[in-house]
C-alpha cells in the first residue's frame, strides 16, 4: 500500500514538473483564449438561440393542430343534444381537433424568416469579431513578456559586469593603487544594477501573470516560448494606407455584420408596411359530444313503426358517432384603422435603418483612424529603431572602450558608470521600439488579412 502511494504521489510530482516546465507558444495561448474563453462560449450560446428562432420562422408556413377535450357538471335545467329542456343533474363530454394556416399576411412570415437567417450570419460575424479582438489581446500580452524578457536581460548583463567592477575595485584597493572611495563607488552601483534587476524581473512576473489571467489559467510556473524577434527592413512593407483601410472594409467581420444590420433594417420597413395588407386565414376543425343524465341510463326517444315513442341504447359511442361534425372556412382581415400604430411602426423601421446606415459609416470612419495611426506609430517605431541600432552601435564601441580605459585604470568609475547608462539607454530604447514595431506591423497585417506569427 505505501508503495503504491508513494508511486502515485511520485507520478503526481512529475506531471506537476511537465506543467510547470511547459512554455506557451503564441499560437497556443491564442487558441487556449479562444476555446476557454467565457464571452465567446456566451456568443456561441447566443447563435444557437437564433438557430432556434429559424425553427420558429420556417414552422410559421406549417398549419396548426390542436386537440380539445373537456367535462362538465351541469345542475338543473340546461339544454340537451337534442334541443330540448332538461331539469336534472347531467355530465358532459366534448372532443375536437381544430387545424389553421394563414394563406397571407403580406409576406411577413417570409420576411421574418430571411431576417432571421442573416441574424444568424450576423452572429457568426460577431462570433469571429470577439474572437479576433481576443487574439489582438494575446498577441499584445505575449510581446510585452517577450519585452520583459529581453529588458531582463538586460539588467542581468548590467550586474555582471558591476559585480567585476566590484572585483576589480578590491584587487585595486588591496594593492594600494586606488582610495578606498572607489570599492564604495562599486558597491553603490552593484546595489543600483540590482534593485534594476529586481524591477525588470517584477515587470516580467507581472506581465505573465497578466496573460496568465487573459487566458484563464493558473500563473503558477506558466511562461511562454522565449522567440528572438528581428526586425530586418528598414522600411514598411505597407506604405498606402487607403489600401490597407480597403482590404479591411471588404474583409473584417465587424464590416459584413454592420452591412447585414442595414439588409435587415431594410426587411423590417417592409415587415412594418405589410401590417397594411389584409390576412387570410384557412380554419377547420372535426368535433362532437357526449351528455349523461346522472343516476340515469344512456336511452333517446325515437317513433318506432307503429308510431309510438320508444326508448332505445344511447351510450357513449353512439353519442359520439351521432354528434360527429365538421367545419372549415376562410378568415379574411382587413385593417382599415388601428390608431396610427403601423403607420408609426413603418417610420421607426425606417429610422433605424437610417441608423444602421451611419453605424456602418461610424466604423469605416473610426477604421480609417485606427489604420492611419497605426501606421503612422509604426513608421516612428520603426524609425526609433533604425535610430536606437544605431545610438547602441556606437555606444558599444564606446563602451568596449571605456572599458578597457577602466580596467587600465585611465578612466574613473564615475566616467564609466555615464557611458554604462549611455549603453543601457541604447539598449532599452532599441528594445522598446523593436516591440512597438513589431506590434503595429502585425496588427497592420491583421487588417490586410495575414495570419499573426511571431517569428
Amino acid at each position: 500500500m505505501k508503495t503504491q502511494f508513494a508511486t502515485i504521489l511520485a507520478f503526481l510530482i512529475f506531471l506537476t514538473g511537465i506543467a510547470q516546465d511547459k512554455k506557451w507558444t503564441l499560437q497556443e495561448c491564442v487558441n487556449y483564449a479562444i476555446d476557454n474563453n467565457i464571452s465567446v462560449k456566451q456568443q456561441e450560446l447566443s447563435k444557437e438561440l437564433i438557430e432556434e428562432d429559424i425553427t420558429i420562422a420556417k414552422g410559421n408556413f406549417y398549419p396548426s393542430v390542436n386537440s380539445s377535450m373537456s367535462q362538465n357538471f351541469n345542475f338543473g335545467s340546461y339544454i340537451d343534444n337534442y334541443g330540448g329542456r332538461v331539469s336534472r343533474d347531467s355530465r358532459s363530454n366534448s372532443f375536437g381537433i381544430n387545424t389553421g394556416v394563414t394563406l397571407y399576411n403580406g409576406n411577413r412570415n417570409k420576411l421574418n424568416l430571411i431576417q432571421t437567417q442573416k441574424n444568424l450570419e450576423a452572429a457568426g460575424f460577431n462570433l469571429e469579431e470577439n474572437k479576433n479582438g481576443i487574439m489582438l489581446y494575446v498577441v499584445n500580452f505575449y510581446l510585452n513578456v517577450l519585452l520583459n524578457k529581453e529588458s531582463l536581460l538586460i539588467a542581468k548583463d548590467q550586474v555582471s559586469i558591476s559585480e567585476k567592477q566590484l572585483e576589480k575595485a578590491k584587487i585595486l584597493l588591496e594593492s594600494g593603487s586606488k582610495p578606498k572611495s572607489i570599492l564604495f563607488e562599486a558597491e553603490a552601483t552593484l546595489a543600483t544594477n540590482n534593485q534594476q534587476l529586481t524591477a525588470a524581473q517584477n515587470a516580467l512576473d507581472l506581465s505573465l501573470l497578466s496573460l496568465a489571467q487573459l487566458l484563464q489559467v493558473s500563473h503558477k510556473g506558466f511562461d511562454v516560448e522565449t522567440v528572438q524577434l528581428t526586425v530586418n527592413s528598414a522600411s514598411l512593407i505597407y506604405n498606402d494606407t487607403d489600401e490597407i483601410f480597403n482590404k479591411a472594409v471588404s474583409s473584417l467581420p465587424e464590416f459584413k455584420s454592420a452591412e447585414i444590420a442595414i439588409e435587415n433594417s431594410k426587411l423590417s420597413v417592409d415587415m412594418a408596411k405589410a401590417a397594411f395588407l389584409p390576412t387570410l386565414s384557412f380554419g377547420g376543425g372535426i368535433g362532437t359530444s357526449y351528455q349523461h343524465n346522472q343516476g340515469e341510463k344512456d336511452l333517446r326517444p325515437i317513433i318506432d313503426s307503429n308510431n309510438n315513442v320508444v326508448y332505445v341504447p344511447n351510450g357513449f359511442g353512439k353519442q359520439i358517432e351521432d354528434n360527429l361534425g365538421y367545419n372549415a372556412g376562410f378568415s379574411l382581415n382587413i385593417p382599415i384603422f388601428n390608431r396610427f400604430q403601423t403607420k408609426s411602426n413603418v417610420a421607426k423601421a425606417q429610422i433605424n435603418q437610417k441608423r444602421s446606415e451611419l453605424q456602418l459609416l461610424d466604423k469605416q470612419v473610426k477604421l480609417r483612424e485606427t489604420i492611419e495611426k497605426a501606421y503612422a506609430d509604426a513608421k516612428a517605431s520603426l524609425n526609433q529603431f533604425v535610430s536606437a541600432e544605431k545610438s547602441l552601435k556606437a555606444q558599444q564601441e564606446s563602451f568596449k572602450n571605456a572599458q578597457e580605459s577602466y580596467n587600465s585604470g585611465v578612466m574613473t568609475s564615475f566616467d564609466f558608470d555615464q557611458v554604462r547608462n549611455g549603453l543601457v539607454n541604447a539598449q532599452s530604447s532599441m528594445v522598446n521600439a523593436k516591440y512597438n514595431f513589431v506590434f503595429r506591423t502585425k496588427l497592420l497585417e491583421y487588417y490586410l488579412g495575414i495570419p499573426i506569427v511571431i517569428e
